[in-house]
């Protein structure tokens, strides 16, 4: 189930802000006359390190450690908002609150990048032995009063940096709109985007050898599943406890019994899960089975030890390319 936002809460939030907003007129030139990109997530901010370096201020909304479907604006957040040269978001439902914060900006709303226009986006989907989702539907009358219309909207899977192979369009878009931004220093973001992109693809080589060599072709995680591109950019099969997106944390027995039968079915010897999980239902899983419980790191996000520790992007997927070479063979 998607989680939706609480709209009242964000309401509450603007209000509180407006008072604050007053006389507060976007920069063109922030501190140190370096440009101010705000991300809500860790990749873009993670990918304008790269191609930027010390030329911009840049910051993340999502605190480390944080949850990106439960985070919530506060009014420091907005201000920051307003006050930005570029922001960045993903563009799904759970940046759902982005809109109406952008609206009520007016003419003194930043430039803004969505990551999800960066690429070609895919439906989420329920797959066998998943828990099924309870959509909301919205019924629709004639004038007649002779038929009743149900309306799903159509979610579609946020989690596009998942594929380093959306990683490299998402980077190249990051690039263009560094460049329009900052003329100066155009030379020197396209310059960084080639080098960094050229290691993306040694990354997306990495996980295609990885696969083409696997013995397995089918991975399965007792969490949520945030990894439809990565599966469809190089043909896995998976199972999993709840969409990416759900707000589900405690699947039904039918669906750990689905989930621990397939792994002995097809003797798979790791059952993954991602950060910030309890990973209580993997444990659980990998025990009954026989198999071991392995993290699969998003890249959503990051803790504060691991920001500490000066995690990336590539960091964190290069250690996905070694834990998915263990649950395929």
């Amino acid at each position: 189930m998607k989680l939706k936002k609480n709209m009242w809460i964000v309401m509450a939030v603007f209000i509180m802000s407006l008072g604050l907003f007053s006389g507060c007129g976007q920069n063109e030139a922030t501190i140190n006359d370096k440009f101010t990109i705000i991300t809500t997530i860790f990749p873009p901010y993670d990918f304008i390190r790269e191609i930027a370096g010390d030329n911009v201020n840049v910051s993340m909304l999502l605190p480390p450690g944080a949850e990106s479907h439960s985070y919530e604006p506060t009014p420091k957040d907005i201000i920051a908002i307003q006050e930005c040269d570029l922001f960045i978001y993903v563009g799904g439902e759970s940046d759902a609150w982005v809109a109406s914060i952008l609206d009520s900006m007016g003419e003194d709303a930043p430039k803004t990048l969505t990551l999800m226009d960066c690429v070609q986006v895919v439906a989420e989907e329920t797959v066998e032995g998943m828990e099924e989702e309870v959509e909301e539907t919205e019924v629709a009358t004639d004038d007649t009063n002779t038929a009743d219309v149900e309306t799903v909207e159509v979610e579609y899977d946020e989690h596009v940096w998942t594929s380093p192979k959306n990683a490299i369009l998402i980077v190249e878009k990051i690039a263009k709109e560094l460049s329009l931004l900052d003329n100066n220093n155009s030379d020197s973001y396209q310059t960084a985007s080639t080098v960094y992109i050229e290691k993306l693809k040694v990354l997306d080589n990495a996980f295609e050898t990885v696969v083409s060599n696997a013995t397995r072709n089918t991975i399965i995680l007792g969490d949520r599943f945030p990894f439809r591109y990565f599966v469809d950019a190089y043909g896995l099969e998976y199972y999993a406890a709840f969409p990416g997106c759900s707000s589900e944390t405690e699947p039904s027995a039918a669906t750990v019994a689905f989930l621990t039968d397939k792994i002995m079915e097809e003797k798979l010897p790791v059952v993954l899960y991602i950060e910030f999980s309890n990973h209580k239902v993997a444990d659980a899983i990998a025990e009954s089975a026989g198999a071991k419980a392995l993290l699969f790191h998003s890249c959503h996000n990051v803790s504060n030890e691991e920001l500490i520790a000066g995690a990336t992007y590539l960091s964190l997927m290069e250690n996905n390319v070694e834990v998915l070479k263990e649950a395929l063979n």
